[in-house]
């Protein structure tokens, strides 16, 4: 066909521009150029792409000369590339890869809230992860930080108090607060790889994203993700034809 890839070009156009009027709630008629600006702030996709899309904007008006009431009037036809990249673009934006589709489920360290602090200890020695889910009967109290756990350690011993005393006979469950749990972020296993990489960027101190059923306080964790997942995300990216983080 004389104009396939302009019609490719405006399927993807059309789709990418009826995303982002619901991402912004859009009037119907207001410009492309306008949506992409004030959706940079509403989504990290947008925000990557925005000046790919602008030019995909301007490059839209000069392939279409006129609408009739049943087709597009094309006038220019675009190369194979442009009309691959702006098919990437789309099915980032309108068809985001899940984080559970990227990152299979990985065995979490986690303690029960009844158990002395030796056995966290012990947890993290035998893991090497940072983080310990601490559950309370079934339900997911909080998390310990091994970090935050030596710090406590630190001023106990800096007090004179008895360690081994510490460690041997305060409950995992005691030391949970909800300070720490700020620092970590619920997201439904239906979250997406972005939804990851944004919760990252807007929050500066979070030390890892928690994947439960629905995102919820108490479900039982089913993923953990912290910035050292990113080169496997990033290596999932690549075979889903995206621009990798």
């Amino acid at each position: 066909m004389e104009y396939a890839n302009a019609e490719k070009f405006l399927k993807s156009y059309n789709r990418i521009e009826s995303q982002l009027k619901i991402l912004y709630g859009g009037r119907a008629t207001q410009n492309f150029t306008d949506l992409v600006k004030r959706c940079t702030d509403l989504n990290i996709t947008v925000r990557r792409y925005e000046n790919e899309l602008i030019d995909y904007g301007k490059l839209r008006n000069a392939i279409v000369h006129r609408a009739t009431d049943s087709q597009e009037v094309f006038i220019a036809n675009p190369c194979d590339n442009v009309v691959e990249n702006i098919s990437f673009i789309e099915k980032q934006l309108c068809h985001p890869p899940r984080l559970m589709d990227a990152i299979k489920i990985k065995k979490i360290a986690s303690v029960f809230a009844d158990k002395p602090l030796i056995e966290a200890v012990n947890a993290f020695a035998e893991s090497w992860q940072k983080s310990l889910i601490v559950y309370d009967h079934g339900k997911m109290a909080g998390v310990i930080n091994s970090y935050g756990l030596y710090g406590e350690i630190a001023a106990r011993a800096q007090r004179g108090e008895d360690i081994n005393d510490f460690l041997m006979h305060t409950p995992c469950g005691e030391i949970v607060s909800q300070e720490m749990l700020a620092r970590y972020k619920l997201v439904p296993e239906s979250a997406t790889v972005f939804d990851v990489f944004t919760a990252f960027e807007e929050q500066k101190n979070l030390l890892a994203v928690i994947v439960t059923e629905n995102g919820l306080p108490g479900e039982k964790a089913m993923n953990l993700i912290t910035p050292a997942d990113f080169p496997r995300i990033n290596r999932y990216l690549e075979t889903y034809n995206v621009k990798p983080f």
